[in-house]
């Protein structure tokens, strides 16, 4: 056996601009990222390394750009529009009419409210209305400016060694491992770290066997993992799996599965503390709770320990609660599936049931600064009973020699217990219902081919932090055309998306979609 051994230097860097959408919309603008790994291999192992580090450019928050372009002024706004309201009341009365009157009452607001915009406020396009939007969005502190700043980056080590050989292939043993760290640093514009970055480490080891019986039709996968986060207990996530492939050329192919799995708090439920104007993001890491959060005097303890529930307080009833700290959300899942051919027809089927255990929710909760309560978004885990299941079949077959007809249905529900958890808003955002059809021929003649294919969805309602809403169902006709040139080893394709033209929604408060059309020209084929 000859020994290889060789390493990999990989660098990537990307730049951008974009729309993000999450409690507000966010203009990422001549963002930055870059990721730099070293890897060795070898014949039976692999040691990797690689971070990734991110710039947020001159990025920032369009709902605080208006709020605060809008505060410029104000003071003088409201008396200059007050002394306009006055005098066009006053030469209502001169003219022997009635400034009471509804009517007349709105064409006075009209009226003030034009003339004092004109004396005082910006005109999009202008010098002043460009100067100040961009000394707004320069400014990092959100009580005058929207700018956010992010260099934030990750560290990772992994290792991983397949003791097949050793073993004579008996059985194929690997152990691996991996180490991360997270270094959030967004001088206190993202996260609570205005003293300086925020780090903190995860890491984790397992063990897989996979061994193959009864002349190799049947495969059995097996592992544990062991994971570890520094503000978590230790999690162990067994799983197997089984492969059987049945029929004299083994074309018949079924499968079922048991895992366990994990999912850490992300960096923003554990360290967020963000104002979006009508609540406060704030993270519940232990570490996070004696940190100020921004615009107020209140810390993460105010909020978690000491604080209110968010329907007691409209009520105008404080009722005093405490939030438990977000935990691990943890799932187990059971899968079966099948794929082969059934005569002429490709079959794969898939059926899946998930149950989860502390589905990592988000709760709002006021604190009072004072005598003025202040609205606050917090991260925790849900008591309800949450559980998700669904199936996909796949159906493709030959007609007429060449044509390609193919049939894809697929189900998703997501279930809970709404009365245990009224406030939890589950996110799942997923059609229940999606079908997709296609048609084609690859080769109608002669280095020519073409697909058509129609995908439909029902309804389905779409939670998220800036908006709750149904969105409608759709019907969408895509196609496109190809033609090789084997001389150039290339392949020209055209084509189009939504060639009906119907505008479609996918999420609330995105752009609608119309058709898209294309051409690529694929080299080296």
């Amino acid at each position: 056996m000859i020994l290889r051994l060789f390493g990999i230097w990989n660098t990537r860097v990307g730049f951008g601009n974009t729309i993000y959408q999450g409690a507000n919309r966010y203009n990422l603008n001549n963002f930055f990222m870059q990721q730099h790994k070293l890897e060795i291999r070898g014949n039976d192992f692999f040691v990797r390394g690689y971070t990734t580090a991110e710039n947020a450019g001159d990025s920032y928050d369009m709902r605080f750009t208006g709020i605060n372009m809008n505060k410029v002024g104000a003071s003088q706004w409201f008396g200059t529009y007050a002394g306009a309201y006055v005098q066009g009341a006053a030469g209502v009365l001169a003219g022997g009419g009635n400034p009471f009157d509804p009517a007349v009452q709105s064409q006075l607001h009209a009226g003030a409210r034009a003339f004092a915009d004109n004396a005082l406020t910006p005109q999009p396009g202008s010098p002043e209305f460009i100067a100040l939007f961009n000394q707004v969005t320069s400014d990092p502190n959100v009580a005058t400016g929207s700018k956010f700043l992010d260099n934030s980056k990750v560290y990772v080590g992994e290792g991983n060694y397949n003791f097949k050989r050793l073993l004579n292939d008996a059985v194929d043993l690997q152990i691996g491992g991996n180490y991360r760290q997270y270094s959030l640093n967004s001088g206190g514009t993202i996260y609570t770290d205005s003293d300086g970055p925020i780090n903190y480490d995860e890491y984790g080891a397992y063990i897989q066997a996979v061994k193959k019986f009864a002349d190799d039709r049947l495969k059995v996968s097996a592992s544990i993992r062991y994971d570890k986060n520094e503000f978590f207990d230790a999690s162990y996530s067994p799983r197997i799996s089984l492969n059987y492939s049945a029929g004299e050329n083994k074309q018949h192919n079924f499968r079922a599965s048991f895992q366990t799995g994990f999912r850490n708090p992300d960096t923003q439920s554990l360290f967020i503390g963000f104002n979006v104007g009508r609540a406060i993001l704030v993270g519940s890491a232990p570490g996070n709770l004696d940190r100020a959060l921004p615009g107020t005097t209140l810390t993460g303890n105010d909020v978690y320990n000491n604080g209110f529930t968010f329907e007691s307080v409209l009520a105008g009833s404080p009722v005093a609660v405490v939030t438990p700290l977000v935990e691990q959300e943890k799932v187990t899942a059971f899968d079966v599936g099948y794929r082969g051919k059934i005569g002429p027809v490709v079959v794969d089927f898939n059926a899946y049931y998930n149950t989860y255990d502390g589905f990592i929710a988000n709760k709002l909760v006021f604190a009072f600064e004072g005598a003025t309560p202040r609205l606050f978004q917090t991260y925790t885990n849900s008591l309800a009973d949450v559980n998700s299941y669904g199936a996909v079949i796949g159906l493709s077959t030959k007609v007429a020699k060449d044509y390609r007809l193919g049939f894809n249905y697929t189900f998703a529900q997501f279930e809970f217990d709404q009365a245990s958890d009224p406030g939890f808003r589950a996110g799942f955002n997923t059609p229940e219902h999606k079908v997709k059809a296609s048609f084609g021929n690859p080769k109608l003649f002669k280095n020519f081919g073409f697909n058509v294919n129609v995908r439909w969805n029902d309804e389905y309602l779409w939670e998220a932090s800036i908006a709750n809403a149904l969105i409608p169902s759709r019907t969408v006709f895509d196609a496109q055309i190809n033609y090789s040139v084997p001389s150039m080893k290339s392949i020209f394709k055209i084509g189009g998306t939504n060639l009906g033209g119907g505008e479609y929604l996918t999420a609330v408060g995105s752009p609608l979609i119309g058709s898209q059309y294309f051409i690529s020209w694929v080299i080296n084929n």
